[in-house]
């Protein structure tokens, strides 16, 4: 059987990427539905962190990270894991569905600028056309979803903040040197972001915690395909190529659409299908190499 080459081999993974990262946005309405959504993370992420680890334990050899690693490992998971997600739970509640949606396009823009003016990384012509391709495509799919919206400065202003701390995070995944394996990494990062996050989950927590089918099945579905599956494939692929990768995340909202249409009934127009149409344009964009003379 004839091996995939590397950039093909890339693309696959970073389409099975962003349909299993999508598919997290709707487990997330499903799950939220019975549970308060930073307790909904919580158990997320425990569970994932123990998985990881315990996988890490009984397939690898086992590592312990040293006090560098400890150090670099907190960092990452608290703008990776914390940061990101609490300043995403609070934006929810102020902002409409729709630009929620649309801030996710806001991360390969961040990725290329602090990968571009910060690290010195060339970006080329053909990637900004593929970014701008890349933003107007979701732009366009979430139009139906910004008519008639809200949002407060308070809420785009923790958006903002909690994209650019998702895209500080990949740009340090990738930029630092690691001796660790990706599931010992995933699995350290995402449990330090959780504990990091437990006394703001603790101190906002309402409602007693009550589990159902629809909770637990969202848990699951949270921590095997999304923080198991789909971030070590996002780890390997920013190690490789961050601003490339970065192109992915434009898929993410035009995936989460098509879920959601199937799943929970949503509507699915025009827009999402122009919409992907210049996703894809971008992302060829994005990801077509020039050709050496």
């Amino acid at each position: 059987m004839k091996k995939l080459n590397s950039g093909l081999q890339f693309i696959l993974l970073g389409i099975i990427f962003a349909i299993f990262w999508s598919s997290a946005s709707v487990a997330a309405k499903i799950g939220v539905q019975s549970m308060e959504p930073l307790v909904l993370f919580q158990f997320r992420f425990f569970l994932a962190g123990i998985l990881l680890l315990t996988y890490h334990a009984v397939f690898e050899k086992w590592q312990w990270p040293n006090r560098e690693e400890i150090i670099a490992l907190s960092v990452f998971g608290f703008l990776n894991v914390t940061l990101y997600l609490t300043l995403f739970v609070l934006a929810i509640n102020e902002v409409a569905a729709g630009i929620g949606s649309l801030s996710v396009s806001i991360g390969p823009v961040l990725m290329a600028i602090i990968g571009g003016l910060i690290l010195g990384k060339k970006i080329e012509p053909r990637q900004i056309f593929g970014l701008l391709f890349g933003f107007g495509g979701v732009f366009i799919a979430v139009w139906p979803l910004l008519e008639n919206s809200f949002a407060t400065f308070r809420g785009l202003t923790y958006l903002f903040l909690g994209m650019l701390s998702y895209s500080l995070a990949a740009v340090y995944f990738a930029e630092k040197k690691w001796n660790l394996s990706r599931y010992a990494i995933n699995g350290w990062q995402v449990l330090f972001g959780g504990i990091f996050m437990l006394p703001l989950t603790l101190y906002l927590k309402k409602e007693p915690i009550l589990f159902s089918t629809e909770n637990i099945l969202s848990i699951l579905w949270l921590t095997i395909p999304v923080s198991l599956l789909a971030v070590n494939l996002w780890l390997k692929l920013i190690k490789i190529d961050a601003i490339k990768a970065a192109f992915f995340l434009f898929l993410c909202p035009i995936f989460g659409f098509i879920f959601s249409s199937f799943i929970l009934n949503e509507p699915f127009t025009w827009h999402t299908m122009m919409g992907l149409l210049l996703v894809l344009i971008g992302l060829y964009l994005g990801q077509e190499r020039k050709t050496q003379q």
